[in-house]
């Protein structure tokens, strides 16, 4: 827990590291009340693969990380497309086309897997509201076909939060975006009410992984590797 604070000097000072955030993460698949002690993570854009790579030879963070960790698992993404912003900026410049704010996904895309970060600032007055709404988007996540691993992770305790799940492909983010009826119905109540005072929806493709998450690599898994 300490290094959430200690990393961060060294985390500023890396080279081509453009935009990071250190998060905690949640017990549950999506946003919850509860924390996860044992379980960090690190949301990083890089200018370059090459210092991404340089990081991971040689920095203090990463080493640390093979040394003291009991499990790692790393992901590699190339945006698709992003809409929001995230501290008031924007994480991915040029690299993903933009959308605009009422702007809806393409229910369909590509016939791999896909990653998915949604990220939010909840306004404070709309936070009861927020966790009231959780169990049923969680319970829905975790019984929907096609969600290879999901997880929420958040900056600050309860009021900026995140998810980030993996699915086999776009079909089958499309049918939980649209279709399914607790989760369009919270979208539904964010836009009536206005819970958020800052968003950002981000669609990646993975194209590297390595380590576990729970024992496994889900994308590997899914892979059939």
């Amino acid at each position: 827990m300490r290094y959430m604070a200690l990393d961060r000097p060294r985390l500023r000072a890396a080279p081509g590291l453009s935009f990071w955030r250190l998060l905690g993460t949640g017990r549950g698949r999506s946003m919850s009340l509860g924390a996860d002690l044992r379980r960090w993570a690190l949301f990083a854009v890089w200018d370059r693969e090459a210092d991404l790579d340089g990081f991971l030879e040689r920095s203090p963070v990463a080493d640390r990380w093979r040394r003291e960790t009991a499990e790692a698992w790393h992901v590699r993404l190339r945006p698709l497309s992003s809409r929001g912003r995230w501290g008031g900026r924007d994480p991915f410049g040029a690299l993903a086309p933009r959308r605009a704010p009422d702007e809806p996904d393409a229910p369909d895309g590509p016939d791999g897997p896909v990653a998915v970060l949604t990220r939010a600032s909840i306004r404070p007055h709309r936070l009861a509201a927020f966790y009231r709404s959780v169990p049923r988007v969680d319970r829905a996540l975790r019984d929907q076909d096609g969600c290879l691993a999901s997880i929420g992770v958040g900056e600050w305790p309860l009021a900026r939060q995140a998810t980030f799940s993996l699915w086999r492909d776009g079909a089958a983010i499309g049918r939980f975006a649209y279709r399914d009826a607790a989760h369009r119905d919270v979208i539904g109540r964010v836009r009536a009410h206005d819970w958020y005072s800052e968003e950002l929806f981000a669609r990646f493709v993975p194209y590297g992984s390595r380590g576990s998450w729970d024992g496994r690599d889900p994308l590997r898994a899914h892979a059939g590797e």
